[in-house]
C-alpha cells in the first residue's frame, strides 16, 4: 500500500471518527464514554481494509450473514461466530503484513476474536 493511499484512508476515518463522535454527543452521550467505545482513526482503517479485502474477494454478503447468525442465538451461533471470527483474523493478519503501520491497530480490532 502506499504511503499516499494510507493517508488518505486515514483522512476518511477521521472523517467518520469525528461524525459518529458528534452523533453519538449530540444524543446526548457522556463525550468520555462515547470517545471510549468508537474506534481511533487506524482501527477505522483496518476494519475498511477487511471490508475491502472480503468484496475483492466475493464474500462481503456472505461474511455479513455468517456474522449475523452468530448473533441470532440460534443451535449453531457460536459455530458461526467462530467461523466468521477465522476468516476475519486471517484477513487482519494479512493487513498487518502488508501494513506494518496498522499492526497496533490489527491487534486491537482482533483482541475478541475467538480463533483457538
Amino acid at each position: 500500500m502506499t504511503t499516499e493511499r494510507l493517508q488518505r484512508l486515514r483522512s476518511e476515518a477521521r472523517l467518520e471518527r469525528d461524525t459518529i463522535l458528534e452523533h453519538r454527543m449530540r444524543d446526548g452521550e457522556d463525550p468520555a464514554v462515547a470517545v471510549a467505545e468508537v474506534p481511533d482513526v487506524d482501527e477505522l482503517v483496518v476494519l475498511a481494509l477487511r471490508d475491502e479485502m472480503l468484496e475483492d474477494r466475493g464474500r462481503l454478503a456472505e461474511f455479513g450473514l455468517a456474522r449475523l447468525a452468530a448473533r441470532s442465538g440460534g443451535p449453531d451461533a457460536r459455530e458461526h461466530r467462530r467461523n466468521a471470527d477465522r476468516v476475519e483474523f486471517e484477513l487482519l493478519r494479512e493487513i498487518a503484513a502488508g501494513v506494518p503501520e496498522l499492526t497496533l491497530a490489527v491487534w486491537r480490532v482482533s483482541h475478541d476474536l475467538d480463533v483457538d
